[in-house]
């Protein structure tokens, strides 16, 4: 029998969102014997509802609720609605993610003292730095089972032919290709199968070879009889009392009743959109601009990688799809050097889009059409490509606002994404697609296509970490500077996004925060 809490139950935590912040952190609680209710918008999926079908399983898993796109870059055009391709469901993102793991570099936790201001952007050292990150990545690694790691001692998966073409294209312009470590098993670990190299890890992995928090940590801390998973249950706010603490959270569930769910803790984890909607959405007399925004920082500083796609055509066949998603990633430019034109990194993560993205992807919006498109698609069998993966300038306007107007099913206003290069940003992409070129015309490319970005599978920023309150939302441990009881528990904490795939961090920091959380309870500060 699956535990339930009663609704007047003030001595739980409450989690807002089940992904690698949330389900991490819910089940992290639950091991010390800290009892919580996770409360997730989306379905609970079973694995036989996953399909190996990129526009079947887009349309069943991804966050489709109303959204804006604004600003002058090229996406508000392209995917004027869907700002983030995330999910919607128990797991959040981890059930799409590509798998790949990798740690911040000691820089990237300091790109204020290492670049110094930089103009335009709104760049800050985290108030935590890698030596003290690095036993939480171990933990974080053994358990998502990530693949050519100490911690795990697994091997990585096979060298797929995909791989192959980039690593010689790479050995001949002299940069460094190596395989990926990816959060996905190479051997029966974990009570879960080794990968058999479907091609479909962002559709939701069939066999649950992938770390996905939907039947890793939640299962787990369901287990302990201590958590209580709430599927199809939207925060609507967050409430608090006279004196600024918060006391519960009111959510509608699937038939649109409103219930108000007591807590002695509150941890934020809805992703970087609906994390600072929700923050905004619970202003009261005593929080006019929303919880925890007494820096007016909520919702700024978003970040989604400086990214964009490159993807050549070759004479022969590639078949870059028999392969995991991401089998390897050229890192040479992943160090800061301002001699490129521009400062932090950048990684080309050899990625293969399915044929029905790429016929999407490869010119978005009104160019989708004509002789060329149809060329470069016969040769799909052909092609070889990356994903460029960069670090983005924190940048205050680029925010996440309220619709003056505009109301959602649930009667909130709908969310207004505002997201535009930094020129850092525009340089880093332009040398990215250079570099980009110049290695596949090394390999004998017969064609090399740029594409633009699609829509954020990495959200970061709108809740950022800081040493000082005027300057962020949240302190070193994720906790609101303003509410000490309040938490934030996913990307939207991070301070700068680095150039690596956020969801390792996110996993450790959460494992960091349940530490914390728990050692707090236990003095009674919170």
């Amino acid at each position: 029998m699956s535990t339930k809490f009663d609704l007047n139950d003030d001595s739980l935590v409450v989690i807002i969102g089940s992904g690698a912040g949330g389900g991490t952190l819910a089940n992290e609680l639950a091991q010390k014997g800290i009892r919580s209710v996770v409360l997730e918008a989306g379905k609970r999926f079973k694995l036989d509802d996953i399909e190996n079908d990129e526009w079947k399983m887009f349309g069943k898993i991804s966050w489709l609720d109303k959204r804006y796109v604004v600003g002058p870059a090229r996406i508000a055009e392209d995917f004027p609605n869907l700002p983030a391709w995330i999910v919607k469901g128990v797991g959040g993102a981890t059930m799409h993610w590509a798998g790949v793991a990798m740690r911040f570099q000691e820089h990237e936790f300091k790109m204020k003292t290492t670049n110094g201001t930089v103009p335009g952007a709104n760049v800050l050292d985290w108030p935590v730095t890698l030596k003290e990150m690095e036993p939480y990545y171990v933990k974080a690694e053994k358990k998502m089972g990530v693949c050519g790691t100490k911690a795990t001692g697994m091997p990585f998966h096979g060298e797929s032919s995909h791989y192959k073409v980039v690593k010689e294209g790479a050995n001949r312009i002299g940069a460094k290709c190596e395989q990926a470590t990816l959060a996905i098993n190479t051997e029966t670990r974990d009570g879960r199968p080794s990968c058999q190299v479907n091609g479909f890890c962002m559709q939701g992995c069939r066999i649950g070879a992938k770390w996905s928090t939907m039947y890793t940590e939640i299962p787990k801390a369901e287990a302990t009889g201590k958590t209580e998973v709430r599927p199809q249950s939207m925060v609507l706010r967050i409430e608090h009392d006279n004196s600024g603490k918060v006391t519960g959270v009111l959510y509608a569930d699937k038939d649109g009743n409103q219930h108000l769910q007591k807590a002695r803790v509150v941890a934020v984890a809805g992703n970087s959109i609906e994390s600072p909607r929700m923050l905004l959405n619970s202003a009261s007399s005593m929080f006019p601009d929303g919880l925890a925004n007494s820096s007016g920082q909520v919702g700024q500083n978003y970040m989604t990688h400086t990214t964009g796609g490159v993807y050549a055509e070759f004479e022969k066949p590639v078949h870059m799809y028999k392969s995991t998603v991401v089998p390897g990633i050229v890192h040479e430019w992943k160090n800061n050097d301002p001699g490129r034109g521009h400062v932090a990194g950048y990684e080309l993560e050899i990625l293969h889009l399915g044929l029905p993205f790429m016929s999407a992807f490869l010119n978005p919006g009104k160019g989708g059409w004509g002789r060329e498109l149809a060329d470069s698609l016969a040769n799909y069998d052909k092609m070889a490509g990356f994903w460029i993966c960069g670090e983005d300038m924190p940048v205050e306007s680029n925010n996440i606002t309220l619709h003056p107007t505009e109301k959602d099913q649930y009667g909130l206003p709908v969310p207004v994404v505002y997201k535009t290069d930094h020129i850092n940003d525009t340089r880093m992409r332009n040398h990215a697609y250079d570099r980009s070129k110049e290695l596949f015309d090394a390999v004998g490319a017969l064609k090399v296509n740029n594409l633009p970005p699609y829509p954020a599978s990495h959200n970061m920023g709108t809740n950022r970490m800081s040493e000082h309150a005027r300057d962020g939302v949240v302190n070193r441990w994720g906790q609101a500077h303003d509410i000490n009881n309040l938490f934030v528990s996913d990307g939207s904490q991070f301070t700068t996004s680095g150039t690596e795939n956020p969801t390792l961090t996110i996993v450790a920091l959460a494992i960091r925060q349940a530490d914390y959380i728990a050692d707090q309870m236990k003095k009674k500060a919170i």
